[in-house]
């Protein structure tokens, strides 16, 4: 049976499903942050050791500024409003991405967040903000430009250093939209219709034991 330590999920289709009860889009965002919740308690319950989470991406700057602006308002209320509960849940909470274009308020919250967390041991929370799997990659070559450049180093280097054993994506889409391309090099891919403000710990349970009942070679026979 595979033991599965790193989850990560691109949560698809907050505003698709917005659309189709005839809400504004931001109106996914908000329901879609609810379900984060239902998915840190089920990586504790379950023994996973990592959860990480696709929320905002470098290619995301290109949505509507009304659309960006809801979207941070929405993270800094996340921020907040979990701090109690991920302390007390034993969640560390980590920012993976480039969050230097954010307003200092934010940064702040993050980085308030991090640090209340820290000794946290349930459950590492990777949340990806400003993230592009490209630009964690220039950002780190460029770091390592005077040091010797081998698999090890780069993956060191990375935002998170974890391989991913699998990685699920909501909304029906099949594409890996630029997300932690080098830690899901030998990551098992599962794709979902479900939109992400409807994933639930059920339909995850489902996925999760195909996972573990699959045949990871890894290259080998």
């Amino acid at each position: 049976m595979n033991e599965l330590k790193h989850l990560a999920i691109i949560m698809d289709g907050n505003g698709r499903w917005a659309k189709k009860r005839g809400f504004i889009r931001t109106k996914g965002h908000e329901v879609g942050a609810l379900a984060v919740e239902a998915m840190c308690e089920f990586c504790i319950n379950n023994g996973i050791e990592i959860l990480s989470l696709y929320a905002f991406s470098t290619e995301n700057w290109k949505r509507p500024k009304s659309e960006v602006d809801f979207l941070m308002k929405l993270l800094k209320e996340f921020l907040i409003s979990r701090r109690e509960k991920f302390v007390k849940n034993g969640i560390f909470f980590n920012a993976i991405g480039d969050i230097t274009p954010f307003s200092d308020d934010l940064k702040v919250e993050i980085l308030t967040l991090k640090e209340l967390t820290k000794t946290n041991n349930k459950l590492k929370l990777n949340l990806a903000i400003n993230y592009g799997s490209r630009d964690e990659l220039v950002r780190v070559i460029n770091s390592l430009k005077n040091s010797e450049i081998s698999e090890n180093s780069i993956t060191n280097a990375l935002d998170e250093s974890a391989d991913i054993d699998l990685l699920v994506r909501t909304g029906g889409e099949k594409r890996l939209s630029n997300f932690m391309l080098w830690q899901a090099s030998y990551a098992e891919l599962a794709f979902t219709d479900t939109l992400w403000p409807d994933f639930n710990q059920d339909e995850l349970a489902k996925i999760v034991s195909e996972f573990k009942g699959k045949n990871r070679r890894f290259g080998g026979i």
